[in-house]
């Protein structure tokens, strides 16, 4: 039957992360104690608000369909949350609330890349990217990036790989994995560039929120041509509910609306009525403390880190994770977490699955989890490469 696969399934790149995480729980389950920093999941619970909003609307036993872009009411308090935070005004024609970010990311691509069309982006990345335009037929084109400019694209760097195939350029800020930000005159110009060449602009905003100095603006602030992905999973602390959000330009409402009814249907409605709660005040308040733990935790595992010899070249600026290179301690980091896991009970994600730029080289921590913990996990660390 194999051969009746699909071709794209066999270019489709699993995650390798996936096999430390099941060989983890079935460490656990043997008695093991597991620090897990390797799935970029946060290990708050949903903030209360949003919980009991979601329950309010269950106890109706009004679960039912909604419009295929979202509660009319979801979509305007997004629209708000832009006037608020960015400054910007936002028609919520335009707004359309999809099944997490990856919902968001089908549409994006489904309503605009053609087979055979290139779609640029910076590696290392986020795998999921790529395999969603090779779904469409289309080809991810992958720039290497590194500290220089911050593992980040530069409109240098987009007019070197534009061919005439190229669609269009996903940004994503702050990045998954390496948390770093693109700066603010740099998007601005990236924006531009892809324009005047004629492509599309998609920019990943899902760990917008999660800042923790400068700050991280919107493609929206520059144009509104851009097509922006954002999500109810990170900062709001929702990831299960499965809901995020995606803003397209005018041109392409109608056509997104045609893929929304046929590929979902609608978004999960009591996710979308939980949703309601996530821009309150008083949940807002909940959210920042949070940001507040993570900014600490990130400072303690990259002074950790770099005591301990990795080689970080950037502090990230937001997300939580960091990408370290670990080719002082190994020329392989996907055995480097494997041997990790086994020995001491710490899972990290290694760099095979964030692209073809010097994988073998680096690991990412998510600091997901307490200070109290990662203690324990930097005196594992320490014991393993020493």
């Amino acid at each position: 039957m194999l051969n009746q696969l699909a071709k794209r399934n066999f270019d489709i790149t699993p995650f390798h992360v996936m096999e430390l995480l099941r060989r983890a729980k079935l460490l656990e389950q043997q008695g093991r104690d597991i620090i897990h920093m390797e799935i970029g999941e946060p290990d708050f619970a949903t903030p209360q608000a949003i919980v009991d909003a979601g329950l309010k609307q269950l106890q109706t036993g009004d679960i039912k369909y909604t419009a295929a872009a979202g509660l009319p009411e979801l979509r305007e308090k997004i629209a708000e949350y832009y006037r608020s935070r960015y400054g910007v005004t936002v028609d919520k024609a335009r707004i359309f609330v999809t099944p997490g970010a990856s919902g968001a990311f089908l549409l994006a691509f489904g309503a605009t890349l053609n087979p055979g069309d290139e779609l640029l982006m910076a590696d290392p990345c986020y795998p999921c990217n790529s395999n969603f335009a090779r779904l469409f037929e289309a080809k991810a084109v992958t720039i290497p990036v590194d500290s220089t400019t911050n593992y980040q694209l530069t409109f240098d760097l987009i007019k070197q790989h534009w061919s005439p195939s190229t669609k269009g350029v996903l940004i994503a800020s702050p990045s998954n994995p390496t948390g770093t930000l693109i700066g603010r005159e740099m998007l601005k110009e990236c924006i531009e560039t892809v324009d005047q060449l004629g492509g599309c602009f998609f920019s990943d905003e899902i760990y917008h929120g999660l800042v923790y100095g400068e700050y991280a603006p919107s493609a929206l602030e520059f144009s509104d041509n851009a097509f922006v992905i954002n999500s109810f999973s990170k900062y709001f602390g929702m990831t299960g509910w499965r809901i995020g959000w995606l803003i397209v330009p005018d041109d392409f409402v109608e056509g997104i609306e045609k893929l929304a009814q046929n590929i979902y249907i609608s978004t999960p409605t009591l996710s979308q009525y939980a949703a309601l709660a996530a821009f309150d005040e008083q949940n807002l308040n909940e959210l920042e403390k949070r940001r507040t733990e993570f900014a600490a935790r990130r400072d303690f595992l990259y002074d950790e880190l770099i005591k301990l010899g990795f080689e970080i070249p950037v502090k990230p600026d937001g997300a939580f994770y960091i990408y370290a290179d670990c080719g002082k301690f190994c020329d392989d980091s996907y055995r480097f977490a494997l041997d990790l896991l086994e020995n001491e009970g710490v899972a990290v994600t290694p760099g095979l699955d964030f692209g073809v730029n010097q994988p073998r080289r680096y690991v990412r921590f998510a600091y997901t989890t307490s200070i109290e913990r990662m203690e324990v996990a930097v005196q594992r660390l320490r014991r393993f490469i020493s």
